[in-house]
């Protein structure tokens, strides 16, 4: 019997990072039952920052103290062996601090991100991960993650393999089985017919025909640079996006809007795997580490959409 498996598991990230500092100030501020979290960490340093509560700790070793701000691969080490032990564990759900991806790489672990990390650890039978960011009813499904803009490669398999994806996501966990998704386009004003770029009429739009004859609702490709006004106006209203989620082809087109318009408020989630993650929209914060001034709000919000 799995005895972490209505547990939320929460890892602190990057030793040398804000990681463990906003853990803390998050689990303070929720005051979770004792009995509904496990943090996997190192256990003495952990506890120097003397949490209110007694909460579980799986224990992961690390030798010396934290070196705030400075990329080691021994901190590398260290989050890379966290993440490694929360998917073991197999817990109900899993919220993961900030890490480094240059440490991860410096301690031999060449993964662009921790998405690419609980896939390799926690996928089976074909399942991918995708990065969905989510903040209030205002959603964004990044196509392509971390990588270069002139690496990006978007295909039509690409798009419908990870519409259909996003859309099993909402048919399980929101009992959603007719989404409404909105497609950016990949070129400016979505081409212009062909005039700025062909990819709209070649590749998107036959994907978007084959999508909606498996019965999904999405738009054809709209220009970015429009296309979020409303989700914005609407979230500043506290009303719900007026779409279900909004389909990035790349990082920043997603992630500008939904950072600019939610803030800290933003969590990024990883979903199409057996075990829902999520994070805080920010990174390990080495400028401020080890001074006590980290905003916890965002891993609040990471917790809270697990709770």
């Amino acid at each position: 019997m799995n005895k972490y498996k209505d547990k939320i598991a929460i890892t602190t990230g990057d030793i040398n990072g804000i990681g463990m500092e906003i853990t803390i100030k998050a689990l303070n501020e929720l005051n979770l039952p004792e009995d509904k979290v496990v943090i996997i960490t190192n256990e003495n340093i952990f506890k120097s920052y003397n949490p209110e509560k007694n909460y579980e700790i799986i224990n992961i070793d690390y030798n010396g103290e934290p070196e705030y701000g400075k990329l080691t691969k021994e901190s590398g080490e260290f989050s890379f062996q966290s993440l490694k032990k929360v998917c073991e564990i197999k817990p109900k759900a899993i919220v993961t601090a900030p890490v480094s991806k240059e440490a991860l790489h410096l301690a031999g672990h060449k993964f662009n991100g921790q998405t690419e990390v609980l896939e390799h650890f926690l996928a089976h039978d074909g399942q991918k991960a995708e990065m969905l960011f989510i903040s209030r009813g205002f959603n964004v499904l990044l196509l392509t993650r971390h990588c270069a803009l002139k690496d990006i490669n978007i295909t039509k398999e690409l798009i419908i393999e990870k519409t259909k994806r996003l859309a099993d996501f909402y048919k399980k966990h929101f009992n959603n089985s007719c989404p409404k998704f909105a497609l950016c386009s990949l070129n400016p004003h979505a081409g212009e017919g062909g005039i700025l770029g062909t990819e709209e009429e070649n590749i998107i739009k036959p994907a978007v025909e084959e999508l909606r004859a498996r019965g999904i609702d999405i738009t054809n490709p709209l220009p970015s640079d429009t296309l979020f006004i409303e989700a914005g106006k609407n979230y500043l209203n506290e009303k719900p996006a007026p779409y279900d989620c909004y389909i990035a082809m790349y990082h920043d087109q997603g992630l500008i809007p939904i950072k600019t318009i939610a803030g800290a408020k933003t969590v990024n989630t990883t979903i199409g795997l057996d075990i829902i993650r999520t994070s805080p929209s920010h990174g390990t914060a080495f400028d401020i580490a080890g001074k006590d001034i980290a905003d916890p709000t965002s891993m609040i919000e990471a917790i809270l959409a697990v709770k």
